[in-house]
């Protein structure tokens, strides 16, 4: 019975289901984005570094004259400022989803009270947890105790021992997701990290697809177990992609702090160099190389350093989005 629920493994975390190894993963999601930009700062630096101390002499003759410099630094100032417009979109586009009419907010507050009053039900507390993580993790209990109850009351014979190892390895998964949820904070990526870790769409298809099988046969007690897993695993993958769009928001509000942080020297750097800067007024040599090209890389990278964060901080909301495109029992990636 080889099938896609095969995909959701014991131990399998989100890191590990990128098709590359821990540096890829680093880079991608689990990384510090401010330590990300440091690193992408330090590459184009070494690497402005290597072709100058590679040519010293077409370096000398190249920014000697100034204009290249001028030239350079002239683009830098158009980018900056349409990156700043780009920021002042991004904006806009988190707070659209925010502004609405009185009658709009309320729906959206009576949505809410309703989705929480359901998760406390299934949780079997007066009140569900206010903080995400604690949320996530009393579903995640709910979820491991569901799937238990439906591996010890299974028969013994190969089709029921398939529902068994099916929810024993929901089960652990429920388990270790919960674990990585201990003591994380929102905001952080500890909080998506360790609830995208856990496949819900994979477990949800499982599960549809063993109860639906004519080879496997389920007493009133079994049917119900499976039942309550679903609405368990089909309530936490809910408020999974609640708190996904939420991640998504806080990370482009902070994106947007960033750049706007950096864009001011990065601005300031480059007209500075476009109005002021003098190859003859930069004399001597380090390292083989003439100073100028020193001044011109550390001028390049304080320009350059609103993009870097850029890219530091898309790369892992659009590896997040790609990773959980689909809602519900859909899975995008290829059996391995």
């Amino acid at each position: 019975m080889a099938d896609r629920s095969s995909d959701l493994e014991p131990g399998e975390e989100m890191a590990e289901r990128l098709p590359a190894g821990p540096v890829t993963s680093w880079v991608l999601v689990d990384g510090d984005r401010r330590a990300l930009t440091g690193v992408l700062l330090a590459g184009v630096f070494l690497a402005l570094a290597a072709v100058g101390l590679a040519w010293p002499r077409s370096v000398r003759a190249v920014l000697g004259s100034g204009d290249p410099v001028g030239t350079l630094f002239q683009a830098m100032v158009t980018a900056i400022i349409t990156g700043v417009t780009l920021v002042v979109s991004i904006n806009q586009l988190v707070l659209s989803q925010e502004l609405g009419a009185a009658g709009d907010q309320r729906d959206r507050m009576a949505g809410a009270l309703s989705f929480r009053s359901e998760a406390a039900g299934h949780i079997d507390e007066p009140v569900s947890p206010a903080d995400p993580a604690s949320f996530l993790r009393a579903l995640l209990s709910t979820v491991g105790e569901r799937a238990e109850q439906l591996e010890h009351g299974t028969a013994g014979d190969d089709a029921q021992r398939e529902v068994a190892s099916f929810a024993s390895t929901v089960a652990s998964e429920a388990e270790r997701a919960r674990e990585r949820l201990d003591g994380a904070e929102f905001g952080t990526f500890e909080v998506m990290g360790a609830a995208l870790d856990f496949e819900y769409s994979a477990a949800i298809y499982g599960a549809k697809r063993l109860r639906e099988a004519d080879a496997v046969s389920f007493s009133a007690e079994g049917r119900r177990a499976m039942s309550e897993l679903l609405d368990a695993l089909e309530l936490y993958g809910t408020a999974r992609e609640h708190f996904k769009t939420l991640y998504f928001q806080w990370e482009l509000i902070d994106l947007s702090r960033v750049i706007l942080a950096a864009a001011v020297p990065a601005l300031v750097t480059a007209v500075a160099m476009v109005l002021f800067f003098d190859p003859a007024g930069v004399p001597g040599s380090t390292l083989g190389t003439g100073n100028v090209l020193w001044v011109v890389t550390a001028a390049t990278l304080v320009s350059v350093s609103p993009f870097l964060v850029f890219i530091a901080y898309i790369l892992r909301i659009v590896t997040v989005a790609k990773r959980t495109l689909a809602i519900g029992p859909f899975l995008l990636r290829e059996t391995e």
